[in-house]
């Protein structure tokens, strides 16, 4: 039976831009109201009105998902508005350009508190209303949270804990109702409107200038946000735990199990 989005509520952060845009307006489609934040307040409200012109019921509330106040906020208003959440997409995050010797820990500090801890914070806050409607909660995570890549500096570590937090969450609370699903994206084409967070590296010594291209020179085609946006409601609808995109690279990641050094070869040829 599919799935009726009508009368469901769905929060997205990072929502001003990029795949968290497009994930807003594929769930605003399907008749969701949907809640947009971002730390931008001037990119996020052009995102939502854009987002509200066919129709759809969307609102925006500024927070940075870094801090505890702005995140409780999100979603006391959220349910002070709705009396209801069903979705929570953790989008927000980053990438970065480094060499792993050079990436200090300052660097570390940054994109765990983002990446991680802002997902987790987020998490915890919409848990007690996720449980209540049998919700889904969808961690955006990377190729780099299952296969480590060069020249991206923390961001493996980082994407690698969110692929732990996500089994985590599906062997304590899937069964009290709770679907998790993991995403796991190669480099995502951009799109006008991107998130500032996501914003390009600065040149950084020892690096080849292929590691600043999109997924740091991983040698596959960009997805399309739309297209992997509606994949994600999809994934919803059916309860998948896993998404993997491009798909063929779980075999990389097979192998990469069976033989670490094969792994490291394979990274290195693709990359």
């Amino acid at each position: 039976m599919k799935t009726s989005w009508k009368g469901k509520v769905v929060v997205v952060t990072g929502g001003s831009g990029g795949l968290g845009r497009a994930i807003a307006a594929a769930f605003a489609k399907r008749g969701a109201s949907v809640v947009i934040t971002a730390r931008r307040a001037d990119q996020l409200a052009a995102a939502a009105e854009e987002l509200r012109a066919p129709g759809h019921d969307v609102s925006a509330v500024a927070a940075d998902v870094t801090r505890d106040e702005d995140v409780e906020r999100l979603f006391a208003k959220t349910i002070e508005r709705y009396g209801r959440l069903d979705v929570l997409v953790n989008n927000a995050g980053r990438s970065m350009r480094s060499t792993i010797a050079e990436t200090t820990i300052e660097d570390f500090h940054e994109l765990l508190e983002l990446n991680l801890l802002g997902l987790v914070r987020c998490t915890r806050a919409a848990l007690p209303h996720l449980l209540s409607s049998r919700g889904h909660v969808v961690n955006i995570g990377s190729l780099a949270g299952k296969s480590a890549a060069r020249w991206v500096g923390a961001y493996p570590a980082a994407k690698f804990a969110v692929t732990a937090y996500s089994q985590q969450l599906r062997l304590e609370l899937a069964e009290k109702g709770l679907h998790v699903l993991l995403v796991c994206p190669g480099p995502i084409a951009r799109t006008e409107g991107r998130d500032a967070a996501e914003r390009r590296e600065e040149p950084r010594p020892g690096l080849p200038a292929s590691a600043y291209k999109p997924g740091g020179g991983v040698r596959t085609s960009a997805l399309s946000p739309d297209r992997l946006a509606d994949e994600i409601v999809h994934a919803c609808e059916t309860r998948r735990i896993e998404l993997v995109r491009p798909s063929k690279a779980r075999l990389l990641f097979a192998l990469a199990q069976l033989s670490p050094r094969l792994g490291d070869w394979l990274v290195r040829k693709l990359t």
